[in-house]
């Protein structure tokens, strides 16, 4: 029994080996969020930036797994007639891509697929009051700090999409991606910064993100 897992996972690995390729890969992202409640502010997409690496294994024919690690920047602009608070997130995020198409030899076509899990490590939040008397913001950086503290590191969502490959070495992929929970732990939020804000309500990030890869 042994012998018979040894071999199997050596076939598998060797499988993996043949028909893999590592890549970098980097793009355009551009996120916004949704805010539920009876607070109704303006939202404004923000647009940013992703880059890392990926790991391409063809499963066969017509399906490729493609996991990749990338530093994801999101973030968006929340406005209302008293305030406006920019909010910018930095992720380790982990992606676990999914590919469907048909090579067509020098180029394949796909629909994507992929779940993707993250962790925060870089935030800025900025809110200013929007003072009825002058133009210029007056900024609230306490405020701030207490959002960032407020602010859920973990994120995990999901993206679909499209792209398209050429000559098994450069790829283009257009994706939807979406955020699942809430960006602020409403729990962390005190009472102030509640009142001011209410943040608690305001969704994950969701948005579009265009990234080129290059695999050797």
């Amino acid at each position: 029994m042994k012998k018979f897992l040894l071999t199997l996972a050596l076939t598998v690995a060797a499988f993996a080996s043949a028909n893999a390729q590592f890549g970098v890969i980097g793009g355009w992202t551009s996120s916004n969020t949704k805010v539920d409640g009876n607070w109704k502010p303006d939202t404004h997409s923000m647009s940013l930036y992703h880059l890392g690496v990926a790991y391409k294994i063809k499963m066969g024919p017509l399906f490729s797994a493609q996991p990749e690690l990338a530093y994801q920047v999101k973030g968006a602009t929340i406005k209302d007639a008293f305030t406006s608070l920019s909010t910018r997130s930095g992720y380790v995020e982990l992606g676990l891509g999914m590919q469907l198409g048909v090579d067509l030899l020098v180029f394949r076509p796909f629909f994507l697929f992929e779940p993707f899990l993250g962790y925060q490590v870089y935030g800025n939040e900025d809110l200013q009051l929007v003072s009825s008397v002058s133009s210029t913001p007056l900024s609230f950086s306490s405020v701030g700090n207490s959002l960032k503290d407020a602010k859920n590191k973990f994120e995990g969502g999901f993206g679909i999409g499209g792209g398209l490959e050429l000559m098994n070495h450069f790829q283009i992929t257009v994706q939807w991606f979406k955020n699942i929970g809430q960006l602020y732990d409403g729990g962390k939020l005190n009472d102030y910064v509640d009142a001011l804000t209410g943040l608690k309500d305001v969704k994950g990030y969701s948005g579009v993100k265009i990234t080129i890869g290059m695999f050797f």
